[in-house]
């Protein structure tokens, strides 16, 4: 194992969380609903369709584009590419006042930022065999899922305690027209952009095709067009694809209404869901170190099903209990499995690609779990409303995991020995 290589492709999640979190989950999303639409409700409504179109678009997009950059090897310049693109983008949101007006230029804003970030993630992903042997993938993707959610809570803690609670923000900043909370933009841009460069340093990248652009585009759309048509002879990755699909959706679902199922049947407040949330990305850091040996270990598809099995049966539990302590600590039960399913996903898929089609893959991987992320929200809102309670909508999500988990006991996976990267 390179360590330098191993810490620099780690970090790269250190860096880029702090984007989903900060600008996506926390801070920037609730000003843009609260302060710049200037109604929480209808705010969180366009907002949801932001990121939904985005999220379409990466669905419809990625595939071509990941086929293009298998056939010029490459990957690195198309992380920077899409890297700069989205820190340049995030920063740019420090200018959206807390007025109407401004709302056509943060969702423009936030729809290219968050395309350029999920682009650039398909493209790291698919680099994670340049970092790590098919031995130590489970780990590798581990280790950088449970770095990401620490940097993404380290960077919303000094968001946090350094503009929006200090009583007086650091770095010159004011109160005035929200310029604490603008702030925190061009902090996740600085953030991102320092703690990435490492990758592009250490991290190797095949050499470059001598082929033209437009040769690589002809070759990449072919490629992408044969594996549609001979969708059959990948069998186990479509399979795979499908359960991914909507386990990932039960857990998009979670996070996203996970605070509104804590708000609607345990009464908490916004400060006790705060602390949950922070809480719940603590546990599922925690478990993606914790499970990376067992991928490597007993293979990538055991420790998703495991921690499937982990999260239905803390999930049971908490759809029957009432005690608002109860819930909080089976809550964080919960979250240990989270870590561990998503990294694991990312190191099967890895483990399933054909040699020289990884970033292809990937892009598949990405446009499943897109297509089918609006999906969970539905049912959830549908169950809720024809039995009456948030209860019936939180069973749609137990659902959600039984069915994924059903259908990738029947993929047929390599061993952790196994697999395209030990020919590497």
């Amino acid at each position: 194992m390179d360590r330098p290589v191993v810490a620099s492709w780690c970090f790269y999640d250190w860096a880029s969380s702090a984007f989903s979190t900060v600008i996506g989950t926390f801070i920037f999303s609730v000003y843009f609903a609260q302060a710049v639409y200037g109604d929480v409700t209808e705010g969180s409504v366009v907002w949801g369709y932001t990121i939904g179109g985005a999220g379409l678009a990466v669905g419809l997009v990625g595939p071509a584009l990941g086929a293009i950059a298998d056939q010029s090897g490459r990957r690195k310049p198309w992380v920077a590419g899409f890297t700069a693109l989205c820190i340049v983008s995030t920063a740019l949101l420090y200018f959206v006042e807390p007025d109407r007006s401004f709302v056509f230029t943060a969702v423009a804003l936030v729809v290219v930022a968050t395309m350029a970030f999920e682009f650039g993630t398909i493209f790291y992903n698919a680099s994670l065999q340049a970092a790590a042997s098919s031995a130590m993938l489970g780990r590798i993707s581990g280790w950088g899922w449970g770095v990401g959610y620490f940097g993404g809570l380290s960077c919303l803690v000094v968001a946090l305690f350094g503009l929006i609670q200090a009583e007086v923000p650091c770095c010159g900043f004011s109160t005035d027209a929200a310029q604490h909370i603008r702030a925190t933009a061009l902090l996740v841009a600085v953030w991102f952009g320092l703690f990435a460069i490492p990758y592009f340093f250490f991290v190797p990248d095949p050499p470059p095709s001598d082929r033209t652009v437009c040769q690589l585009v002809v070759s990449g759309l072919d490629q992408l067009y044969r594996t549609f048509k001979d969708i059959r002879r990948h069998k186990p990755i479509v399979i795979f694809l499908v359960s991914s699909a909507l386990y990932r959706d039960g857990l998009a679902t979670l996070f996203a209404l996970g605070g509104l199922y804590a708000a609607g049947v345990y009464a908490m407040n916004i400060q006790e869901i705060m602390i949950l949330a922070i809480a719940l990305n603590v546990t599922a850091g925690l478990g993606a170190f914790a499970f990376a040996w067992m991928d490597d270990k007993i293979g990538s598809k055991e420790t998703v099903l495991a921690s499937l099995v982990g999260l239905v049966l803390f999930g049971f539990v908490i759809l029957f209990i009432d005690d608002q302590t109860v819930f909080f600590w089976l809550a964080l039960g919960l979250g240990i499995f989270v870590g561990p399913a998503q990294a694991a996903s990312r190191s099967l898929i890895a483990r399933l690609s054909p040699d020289k089609m990884e970033t292809e893959m990937f892009g598949l991987y990405a446009m499943t779990g897109k297509s089918a992320a609006f999906l969970g929200p539905v049912f959830y809102a549908m169950a809720t409303d024809f039995f009456g309670t948030q209860r019936a909508g939180f069973a749609t999500i137990l659902a959600a995991w039984v069915l994924g988990g059903l259908l990738l006991a029947f993929v047929s996976a390599p061993s952790s020995n196994d697999g395209n990267a030990a020919s590497r």
